[in-house]
């Protein structure tokens, strides 16, 4: 395949852009996930932390083990793949669909479908993000992700699970919609041709990621509120009571605690998540191009007057042709 097809080629292949993102999304979440650990720490009103990223994960391994920073990682696995590879394939169709035949503009059109992508990317990954959560916090009391999912259902039921989800939406529907218009303005200036180009994609990546991360900063500690109250402890229920608590408990710049994590979680996570996503696109189209042979016509030279005319097709050890054959 062509560099110059890379963009084209794979975007009507639902199976490649589901298979791309929910690999994205897996790495993303399992290599970075230690410091979403920090962060979640980092952002508990319920709980006395320094706010030193060094000094929370010097403290989770030398108090509660090695391994305590990934602990919970198991459910992001099997929340990441399936709500990844719905987000990304949405985007892709979407996005090709208002920009080819209904003329949106570029900026409209990203910005459009990565809303409705995340609608049903955090329709997969909230439940998933309230049991990661709540294994990550300070003496979490439950034993594995299983263990959490059950006692969380027992004492709170379902709506548990879903408690933050219109602040999610909240959150992330101006993040990915900042996210995807950053990285593709970045991509129309650093990569305007749209090859695969690692370096691009990572530049792009960590950019987008970084500058969204910032700016929606507040909502993403109301959420972790939400996710992390225990029953009998703090109750908080939907968005405009969550803000009212993050101002009580940590005044204006409580909006803002885990901010430097935060940051430093999203660059490096989106530049994985895109480097892997357009890695896998790219590999998996062009496998598929070279799984098609090229047919090409190739005149032979003039033989003696013929009497009549045999269409015959040769092949060489290089590529298929078709040959054009006379014979007498």
């Amino acid at each position: 395949m062509n560099f110059e097809d890379y963009e084209t080629l794979p975007t009507t292949n639902v199976v490649s852009h589901m298979t791309a993102g929910a690999m994205a999304g897996i790495l993303e979440h399992c290599v970075m996930y230690p410091l979403d650990s920090v962060k979640t720490r980092m952002q508990s009103l319920t709980t006395a932390t320094p706010y030193s990223i060094r000094q929370v994960m010097s403290r989770m391994v030398t108090q509660e083990g090695l391994l305590r920073p990934v602990r919970g990682m198991q459910i992001v696995v099997m929340g990441a793949g399936p709500a990844h590879a719905m987000y990304f394939s949405s985007y892709e169709y979407l996005k090709e669909l208002y920009t080819a035949r209904f003329n949106f503009n570029n900026t409209l059109a990203y910005g459009t479908a990565g809303i409705i992508a995340t609608i049903l990317h955090d329709g997969i990954m909230t439940p998933a993000d309230v049991v990661k959560q709540r294994m990550q916090m300070h003496n979490s009391p439950y034993k594995s992700i299983f263990d959490c999912i059950r006692k969380v259902y027992k004492a709170e039921g379902l709506i548990a699970f879903y408690r933050s989800y219109t602040t999610q939406l909240t959150m992330n529907i101006p993040f990915q919609s900042i996210h995807f218009v950053v990285y593709e303005t970045a991509q129309n200036l650093s990569n305007p041709t749209r090859e695969y180009n690692p370096k691009a994609h990572v530049v792009s990546g960590a950019m987008a990621g970084g500058i969204a991360a910032a700016v929606t900063t507040p909502l993403d500690v109301c959420k972790t509120l939400l996710n992390t109250q225990s029953e009998g402890k703090l109750y908080v229920h939907g968005l405009l009571n969550a803000l009212r608590m993050v101002y009580k408990m940590g005044g204006p710049l409580g909006f803002f605690k885990g901010l430097s994590a935060r940051v430093l979680y999203q660059m490096p996570s989106t530049a994985i998540c895109w480097s892997t996503y357009e890695f896998f696109k790219y590999f998996l189209g062009h496998r598929r191009d070279d799984s098609v042979p090229d047919i090409k016509t190739r005149d032979l030279p003039a033989l003696p007057q013929a009497r009549y005319g045999v269409p015959v097709v040769a092949f060489t050890a290089s590529e298929p042709s078709l040959l054009e054959v006379t014979r007498s």
